[in-house]
């Protein structure tokens, strides 16, 4: 492991957001769906992909959800999910990823960072971002299955 990247390593495992699934690369306890970020050497920058895997809409109700509605869904969750320049420290420009495999959106973003602990918390902001905006998403009238029901559940007790 390179120094950066030993670096980024550390930052990760003191971060509240993340626990250690191997040497440079950490599951986030933060979000109910399944999240990583990874750190790699950069010529002396580090570079931080984070993924994302949230439900699609079909996969996340009880029930049928109309071609249109799914697809328009995802569309718009995608373009949304572009936006998340305004919640980073640093000055990146993304262009996330955003893939459609077995009923799930797999979204993946990439950057580079020469500090290690703006690009952490950039990593942790970034899933933080993906999982509110696949809440404001949130389509009512359909029965929601896990791990979307849980975050349904979550937000009403938080707001009584």
């Amino acid at each position: 492991m390179s120094e950066t990247v030993g670096r980024a390593a550390r930052t990760f495992r003191r971060h509240d957001s993340f626990e250690e699934i191997d040497e440079a690369r950490f599951a986030s306890t933060t979000t109910t769906f399944e999240a990583t970020a990874e750190a790699s050497d950069a010529d002396g920058r580090i570079d931080f992909a984070v993924t994302v895997r949230v439900p699609t809409l079909s996969a996340a109700v009880d029930g049928d959800v109309g071609d249109a509605v799914a697809e328009g869904w995802a569309e718009t969750f995608e373009l949304r999910v572009a936006d998340v320049g305004g919640v980073v420290r640093g000055d990146h420009d993304f262009d996330p990823a955003v893939e459609q495999r077995d009923g799930e959106l797999v979204v993946e973003y990439a950057y580079t960072d020469i500090n290690e602990q703006r690009g952490v918390e950039d990593a942790a902001a970034i899933i933080n971002y993906v999982e509110g905006t696949y809440v404001q998403g949130i389509v009512p009238g359909y029965e929601y299955v896990d791990p979307v029901a849980g975050l349904l559940d979550q937000a009403k007790r938080a707001g009584q």
